[in-house]
């Protein structure tokens, strides 16, 4: 059993949602928003269409859920986990486009897009690629200088989104490995997603009390967090968000969304 927090900090919750399309579905959307508190909703380009992403909205607010919008990559078919190339301009007004995408679901809805999350290969790319964070940064900062960005800690887009005066969230992933230097570990590898529902509970409280985690390699890494994020599309993801919640209100830890 994890140790009683003495000074933890309220923590956020975040799903990457409504990640189906047409006919499609990935994930229990509906049973991840009795649990989350924020949820990243695919606006369309990696995966979502209209109809998933207004379904997704309405029963976000009806379950007190924030709605982010979770931009990514013009990559349907790879699920914006492949990696590429973009003219800055034109990242930015992707980018641009699905914000104001998900802007109308969220107001059909009666309420609006809370934060913004990059997605997959972007996610990871912005972590070191100037170029392309400091476009992102720009989608953001033209749309709505009052938008959160949620992104890795130590990140060239955090930084940048700062200079910006945008305000940043730190995330840390319960169900994904880290290497030593506090980056996640390629899906590609062996061991990059953790599926032991025991183990991720233990990381999440682990997170939330900001405690070092163990990397794939061993050396403890420090991930300092505002939001701890779990993927839907993990076998049996909505059991283990509930049990990941559970375990941290167990622990004495608020769970709360951060806007």
């Amino acid at each position: 059993m994890e140790p009683m927090p003495v000074n933890a900090l309220p923590i956020d919750l975040n799903a990457d949602l409504g990640e189906g399309f047409g006919r499609w579905r990935l994930g229990d959307d509906e049973a991840l928003l009795r649990v989350v508190t924020s949820a990243n909703v695919a606006c369309g380009f990696h995966a979502g269409d209209p109809s998933i992403m207004r379904r997704v909205c309405a029963a976000a607010v009806a379950n007190g859920v924030r709605i982010g919008a979770q931009v990514g990559y013009r990559d349907l078919v790879g699920f914006g986990r492949r990696a590429m190339e973009y003219d800055p301009d034109e990242l930015t007004a992707d980018v641009l486009y699905q914000l104001g995408a998900l802007e109308a679901c969220a107001r059909a809805a009666g309420d609006r897009v809370r934060y913004v999350k990059p997605h997959g290969a972007l996610y990871n790319r912005i972590v070191h690629d100037e170029v392309q964070a400091a476009a992102v940064v720009e989608a953001v900062r033209s749309y709505d200088t009052s938008l959160p960005l949620l992104g890795m800690p130590g990140s060239v887009v955090l930084r940048l989104a700062a200079k910006a005066r945008l305000h940043t969230v730190t995330e840390a992933f319960a169900d994904r490995a880290y290497t030593p230097d506090g980056r996640l570990v390629p899906r590609g590898v062996a061991g990059a997603v953790i599926d032991d529902p025991e183990l991720v509970c233990r990381r999440a409280v682990s997170i939330a009390n900001r405690m070092p985690l163990s990397s794939l390699d061993g050396p403890a890494v420090s991930i300092e967090a505002e939001s701890v994020c779990l993927h839907s599309d993990t076998p049996g993801a909505a059991g283990l968000a509930a049990a990941v919640r559970a375990a941290l209100e167990a622990a004495g830890v608020t769970v709360e969304a951060f806007t």
